[in-house]
Order: C-alpha cells, then structure tokens, then sequence
C-alpha cells in the first residue's frame, strides 16, 4: 500500500547526498533537521522522513527537504552502500506496507 517515490538522480558531494525526487515533499519553502529528537518533535513530512534517515544512518547529521530535492549530510563521505540505503529510504517514505 501507498506509492514508490521515484529517485531521478543522487548526486554525492563530499559528505552531502542531494537525491532528486518525482515527487514534491514540501512547499518552497525547505526544513532543516540537525537531529532525530528535533525533527521527532514536529508533525510534517519532511519531518517524519528525517527521522527515518537519521534511523537509517547513524553518521547521518542534517537533513534538509526543500520542494523535491532531499539533501543528507553524513558526519564522513558517502560509500556506495551508504547512498544506497538512504535513497531507499526516501523511495519507500510512502510505502506503508513492503512488496
């Protein structure tokens, strides 16, 4: 149940992963996260899905939604299985129930 959000394109830089969505996640104005407690606190999209991200990852710390571009910053560079992972993260935010 729910939709796969399709990823268009991960970019990493350096220690930021920029993942392109089909999918818009906020209005033009982005959120910002720089911890799981923080975003916990709040009762938006972005919100729910950086908790997931920072869940996910445990080097992930700042997570930022802007319209449909989500951008993770990890406290070392990215590796394949790292991009990876978060991307899947971002994929299956609206997926309530696995394949």
């Amino acid at each position: 149940m729910g939709q796969t959000i399709e990823i268009k394109k991960v970019t990493p830089i350096g220690r930021v992963l920029v993942v392109d969505t089909d999918r818009s996640l906020t209005g033009q104005d982005g959120e910002s996260f720089t911890g799981k407690q923080t975003a916990g606190q709040l009762e938006t999209f972005p919100a729910h899905l950086a908790v997931r991200l920072f869940e996910a990852d445990s080097e992930v710390d700042y997570v930022h939604v802007m319209s449909n571009t989500v951008s993770i910053r990890r406290r070392s560079d990215w590796d394949d299985e790292s991009a990876v992972a978060c991307s899947a993260v971002v994929a299956d935010f609206f997926r309530v129930y696995p394949d």
